[in-house]
């Protein structure tokens, strides 16, 4: 009965020994690593938590752009004064007479033929009502030596009168007729000088300068007014001579008043040779008539000189810093990197980037002038 049983007792605690052990031992596999590895999982995630809070965080939100490729105008840049297109100096034709009236002021407008200034008239009409007497006397003197020419003429061959007493006759009758042209022209010259004790204007035009004063007591030539003809006026503009041949007659204009206001014009004329004292070169640029534009006043302008491609960018990416132009380029980590520029044309809102920039760079828009070389940035649309 007990025999079968006796093998079996025999292997049941040798193999039970072993599987404890074995138990045991993968129990020990199990939690040593897990053990080992606490500390070291800790010390990463903090490690990992001091690093995330080391970290740089954006400093500034920009939104970016890129560079555009577009037609400029070229303009050459010219500064220089406003004149006068001609100015007319209005004088005095008469000698020491007196002013009656003076009817215009300066920068008034006026027509060719009015009445600026008038002299007291008395005198040279006493002068001319002499003069055309005198011219009525010479005439009938004339007249009657004509007749007794005729006379002697006609009876010259009959005897009745010597050659001597003809020859007397037709003498008389010569100077007659020569004391009849004197008068005339006594006449008119008194006439003309009644005439020019009024002051008219001789184009239509503006009074630039007035010197006439009534009561004042004038000379022949003395200047009393001064007239800008036609109320035309042009911008000298001064250029060096290796910018001259860049410049054409007709070319378009943009000039820009003391004001501000910016006035068209087209180049009428350029000066054959250089100024003496400035050695540039004058360019005569005719204006329209404009309330703001006044003569001798400096003023600013460009001359229009075609167009040409430009790289360029909005002038809110242009941060000007220590006399140097910068530009800001974005990486796609977002980091600021500062760009030396030299820019060229600004038009509106857009300049010119002449070198320092690539094509495919992302640029810095609203925000950059806060922008430091290396600032990390968090870009928005």
């Amino acid at each position: 009965m007990n025999t079968p049983s006796t093998p079996r007792r025999r292997w049941f605690w040798p193999l039970a020994a072993l599987a404890l052990v074995l138990i045991a031992l993968a129990a020990w596999l199990l939690l040593r690593p897990s053990g080992e590895a606490g500390p070291a999982a800790d010390a990463k995630a903090a490690a990992d938590a001091k690093a995330a809070a080391d970290a740089p965080r954006p400093a500034l939100t920009v939104t970016v752009a890129r560079p555009q490729r577009e037609s400029l105008p070229i303009r050459l840049q010219a500064n220089g004064n406003i004149s006068a297109w001609q100015e007319a100096s209005v004088g005095a034709e008469v000698n020491g007479l007196r002013l009656s009236s003076v009817n215009v002021n300066v920068g008034d407008t006026v027509r060719k033929g009015q009445v600026l200034a008038e002299f007291v008239r008395e005198t040279t009409q006493a002068d001319t009502l002499q003069a055309r007497a005198s011219l009525m006397q010479a005439e009938a003197s004339h007249q009657n030596a004509k007749a007794d020419a005729d006379r002697a003429r006609a009876i010259e061959n009959t005897g009745a009168l010597s050659q001597s007493q003809v020859a007397q006759y037709l003498t008389q009758e010569k100077v007659a007729l020569a004391q009849w042209e004197a008068a005339k022209a006594a006449l008119a010259a008194t006439e003309v000088r009644l005439g020019n004790t009024r002051v008219l204007a001789p184009d239509d035009g503006v009074i630039s300068a007035r010197s006439a004063t009534v009561g004042a007591v004038v000379g022949a030539g003395q200047e009393l007014f001064r007239l800008v003809r036609q109320g035309r006026l042009e911008w000298r503009a001064e250029v060096t001579p290796s910018e001259v041949d860049r410049v054409k007659i007709g070319q378009a204009v943009a000039v820009t008043a003391a004001t501000g206001r910016e006035v068209q014009g087209k180049v009428r004329a350029i000066a054959p040779s250089a100024d003496p004292q400035t050695r540039n070169i004058l360019i005569f640029v005719d204006l329209p008539r404009h309330a703001e534009l006044k003569a001798g006043t400096f003023a600013r302008g460009s001359f229009d000189l075609g167009q040409s491609d430009a790289l360029t960018v909005a002038s809110a990416s242009v941060v000007v810093r220590d006399g140097h132009t910068y530009v800001f380029a974005i990486d796609d980590q977002g980091r600021a990197s500062q760009l030396k520029v030299r820019t060229g044309r600004r038009v509106g809102e857009r300049v010119e980037v002449l070198e320092g920039l690539k094509p495919e760079a992302a640029v810095a828009l609203q925000g950059a002038g806060f922008l430091n070389e290396g600032d990390l940035v968090k870009v928005v649309q």
